[in-house]
């Protein structure tokens, strides 16, 4: 879907799907360097990340696996509730394994952290996050992430796998929705 289609719920064009993908291939080129020689476990979190995950996995020149891990903490607001629910866990055992965690979005940081303590205490070897987007002005915890793509300002964004109510996920490049929308 392009931005056209819903230009009037819109209220200003963050990314276009070329910075996006130009981002992701140097975030790429850093985690080949970072991880040469070895097999990195992609944890992505549905259902926001699939677009940067697919996106990422394939843009690496390493070996890698993926599995889906999905958390919430929002049901169909538009601010993190805080309180975490597991809603599809991991298939794959982390026992001594490097992990990258990838995320399509960073605001208060609390469902992260509680992820990272989560996964760590699977007995993983590493666990670092690989992020499109951050919010600094939104954070109410402060987690390390090694990879972030873009900082972005502290707005309600969708496209590029993030949603309001489920819609606007397939759009091309991310935009600020206009509060009418949700208000």
């Amino acid at each position: 879907m392009q931005f056209s289609d819903v230009e009037g719920d819109l209220s200003e064009v963050l990314l276009t799907q070329e910075e996006i993908h130009e981002k992701i291939a140097v975030m790429a080129r850093q985690i080949e360097i970072d991880y040469a020689g070895e097999k990195v476990l992609l944890v992505g979190v549905l259902r926001g990340a699939v677009m940067v995950m697919a996106d990422l996995a394939r843009e690496l020149a390493l070996p890698i696996e993926m599995d889906w891990m999905a958390v919430s903490s929002y049901g169909a607001g538009t601010q993190s509730s805080g309180v975490v629910r597991i809603l599809k866990d991991l298939d794959s055992d982390l026992e001594g394994r490097k992990v990258l965690i990838v995320e399509d979005i960073i605001d208060s940081g609390l469902t992260l952290s509680w992820l990272l303590g989560n996964l760590r205490s699977r007995g993983a070897a590493s666990v670092e996050i690989c992020t499109l987007l951050r919010k600094p002005d939104a954070a109410k915890v402060e987690v390390d992430v090694k990879y972030v793509g873009f900082d972005i300002p502290n707005a309600f964004v969708v496209g590029y796998g993030l949603d309001f109510a489920e819609k606007y996920r397939n759009l091309r490049g991310i935009a600020v929705l206009a509060p009418h929308v949700y208000a």
